[in-house]
């Protein structure tokens, strides 16, 4: 899934790989991912479940809670308990800046940093960056769902 076995295992690389699969697993826009806080977080047996407290299709903000499951090439789940860890977060937003000294940020990433994190692992994987946007992770597994016969509504 767009080179995430490629991430480096500093903090960046931890932070990427886990946004990607969550990005992927939760067929999530990059507003969404952006605004989760770790009390939207439940990890499971079976993987995680995720509230997302609004989006761009519910403007009144009821919120929903998703499910996605473990991987085991990849998951979602481990990355994300990676992700936290080494970076010390235990409340609050989840996917943050990183300072050129190695300083994780109390704000949120932007939805274009997720943009740009998609392109840098689409090009690390050998894609045409240019084609590869952070809709990109939403797009890709519904398309992949679809393919497979799956419902892809919500």
């Amino acid at each position: 899934m767009l080179g995430v076995a490629t991430a480096p295992d500093k903090l960046a690389g931890l932070r990427d790989r886990a946004l990607l699969l969550i990005g992927f697993g939760g067929a999530l826009r990059r507003s969404e991912l952006v605004a989760l806080d770790v009390a939207d977080i439940e990890e499971t047996e079976t993987g995680l479940l995720v509230t997302i407290r609004g989006s761009k299709t519910d403007q009144e903000r009821a919120g929903v809670t998703i499910a996605i499951a473990r991987g085991d090439v990849a998951c979602p789940a481990k990355a994300l308990r990676e992700w936290l860890d080494a970076a010390g977060i235990e409340a609050g937003p989840i996917f943050r800046p990183i300072d050129r000294g190695g300083t994780v940020r109390t704000s949120r990433l932007t939805d274009r940093s997720v943009a740009n994190i998609v392109k840098a692992y689409a090009k690390r994987a050998g894609f045409d960056a240019s084609t590869f946007f952070g809709h990109s992770l939403r797009a890709g597994f519904l398309t992949s769902a679809a393919d497979k016969g799956a419902s892809i509504s919500r």
